[in-house]
This record gives C-alpha cells, structure tokens and sequence, in this order.
C-alpha cells in the first residue's frame, strides 16, 4: 500500500501538464499519506524509507519539469523533500515512542493480572478455610448447645423411671423435659432458618405496622416481666421495599433478646426513621447491656450471654439484613442498654 501510494503520486506527477501548478501542489502533498503511514507501522526505519523513496520518485520529475521552466519553484520542491524526510522521521520515532509505550503497558498490564489471579487464589484458599473453621466452631457449638437440654432429659427420665421418686418430683421432672424440648425445638428451628433461608420477596412495607405487629406478639412478655413497649414512628417515615414476614422476624427476634435482656421493669422502645433513602429501625432497650469484650461476637452464630439463649436469634437477624441490603448495628445507650439498629434501603435492586 506505501508503494501504491507513492506510485500514484508520482504517476500524477509525470502525468499532468507543467501549466497545472495548482495540480501539482496537490500532487506534491499526497506523498505525505504513504510516509505517515509507513511511519507508523515501521517507525522511523519505515518513515525514513518511505520519505527517501518518495524523493527518488519526484527528483526527476523536478529536474525535467521546473529546473529550466521555473527554478525558484524547483528550489521550493527540493525543500519539500527534506520535509518529507523529517516528516517521515519524526512520526517514525513518535509512533516506535508510542509502541513502546503500549508494549510496558501490556506487560504491566498481564502481571497485574498474574497478581491478580495469585491473589484471588489466596482469598479463595482463605476463604476455603475460614469456611472449614467455622463449620468446625458451628459444630462445637451445636453439640454444646445439644448436650446441656438432653442432659437435663436424662436427668429427668431417670427420675421418672425410679418406682421410689414421689409424685411431685415425678410431675417437676416433666416440666423440664417438656421445657428442654421446647428448647431442642427452638434452637432447630434457629438453626434451619439460619442455615437454608428464604429468598425475600420483596414489597413496599410500612414500619408503623411492622412494629404495631410485633408489639401485639410480645405484650404478654414484657407485661409478665413489668416491661413497656414503647413506638416511637413519625407519619413522614416513608414505605420501604422489603420482605414483610422476614422484616417481622428480625424485629420480634430484636424485641425478643431486648425482654429477655432486661432483669427489672423498664422500657423497651420501637423506633424508626428517614436517613439518605435508607429506613432506620431501632430496638432500644433499658437491660445490663452487652460487655465491650464481647460486642464484636454478639453477631456469631451461638454466641450468647444468656443461660437459655440459642446464640442464633441476632445471627439470623443479620443474616436477613444483609440478604436486603442492609446493615445491622448494635451499641451501648448512655443509660447502659442497648440499641440495635437497622438500616434498610428504601428501594431494593438501586430502583429511584
């Protein structure tokens, strides 16, 4: 193609009339096409050679047409010629400058992917075994937790089963089986809604209701311990886009350790609030709160602070949490309770 090019200038050349010096002019340019461009895909070797060829073609043609008719015009194309020569040059050296350039870049550019990859490769093996220790905790955890009910049935059968133990005895022993079974079947449920959860479904909710909901389910527990449940919803809290039912779960199971937190009457408050297209619930409670060492596992599955706990309510609660989008945060009020709060965004999947 350089060859074409510079041909057909020169072709144009010899062809035209002497008299069309305007042709000519034009012509003259058209040999820049074919240096460039030999200049770029050869450098300055391609561009020098391209311009020097190009030299060699129109020399001639200046000798024959302008030396005797117009010599100040021919002294003016001999110029151009060492124009054509650092024209071709220059681009040469600016595109080799260019292609060096581009070649660092892809070499930098494949180690960093090599980089990448090792690292990605790491994460994954750590990953591997974090995922490795925390099946070996949750197991720990579980047979923990599985042993203390079924020691207390033991215990309790074994009453049941000696002809000397009295009737009191006797119907005492099958309240606490009774009990711990109840137990056994909370902290499997825990456990199946923590391990296999339900996609949400998501649609627009109201935190009013929700709350209003949740309140009616856990009155009888507050009132029995002297606890008041207290809503605090302004009318401006707008709808959000959430799963109804799995929203009600976190609540109660925050309302839930909230009670069960508090060891003398108090006051347990439901709050919510508008923050940066975000839904704020909060469950503000009046009880002992939770220990500094201990702050930074209150979300861990199995991890409690009470004798009867299951260590899975506030795991499964941030587990539905994050499912939506959202974060969890739990702190110390300045009267020692806790406040656990929710943050939702108000519109799922980044819709306006």
């Amino acid at each position: 193609m350089v060859a074409a090019g510079i041909a057909a200038a020169t072709a144009l050349h010899y062809l035209t009339s002497p008299s069309l010096l305007l042709w000519h002019e034009l012509f003259q340019r058209l040999y820049y096409l074919p240096i460039i461009y030999a200049a770029v895909l050869w450098g300055w070797r391609g561009g020098l050679l391209a311009s020097l060829t190009s030299a060699l073609c129109y020399i001639p043609h200046i000798v024959l047409a302008w030396r005797h008719v117009n010599p100040g015009y021919a002294m003016n194309q001999y110029a151009e010629i060492i124009v054509f020569v650092l024209v071709g040059t220059v681009t040469g050296v600016l595109s080799d400058r260019g292609r060096q350039q581009r070649e660092e870049l892809e070499a930098a550019s494949r180690q960093l992917a090599d980089m990448n990859r090792e690292l990605q490769d790491s994460v994954e093996q750590i990953k591997r075994a974090d995922r490795l220790s925390a099946i070996g905790q949750l197991a720990a955890s579980l047979a923990h937790e599985l042993r203390n009910p079924l020691a207390s049935i033991d215990g309790a059968a074994n009453l049941l089963d000696s002809p000397q133990t009295p009737e009191e005895t006797r119907r005492s022993s099958l309240a606490i089986i009774h009990k711990e079974i109840q137990r056994l079947n909370r902290l499997l449920t825990n456990l199946l809604d923590f391990a296999r959860p339900r996609k949400p479904e998501f649609r627009p909710a109201e935190a009013g209701r929700l709350i209003d909901s949740i309140l009616s389910l856990t009155a009888h527990a507050a009132q029995e311990k002297g606890i008041v449940l207290r809503k605090e919803v302004p009318e401006s809290v707008p709808s959000f886009e959430c799963d109804p039912e799995q929203m009600k779960q976190v609540i109660l199971n925050l309302a839930i350790n909230a009670i069960q937190a508090m060891t003398a009457p108090g006051e347990v408050v439901f709050s919510a609030r508008q923050r940066d297209g975000s839904v704020v619930l909060c469950v503000r409670d009046q009880g002992p709160g939770v220990a500094d060492e201990d702050m930074e596992r209150i979300f861990n599955p199995f991890f409690t602070t009470k004798e009867a706990g299951t260590g899975l309510g506030l795991s499964v609660v941030y587990q539905i949490v994050s499912r939506h989008g959202g974060i969890v945060k739990a702190g110390r009020t300045s009267q020692g309770g806790m406040e656990f709060s929710v943050i939702i965004p108000q519109r799922q999947g980044g819709g306006k």
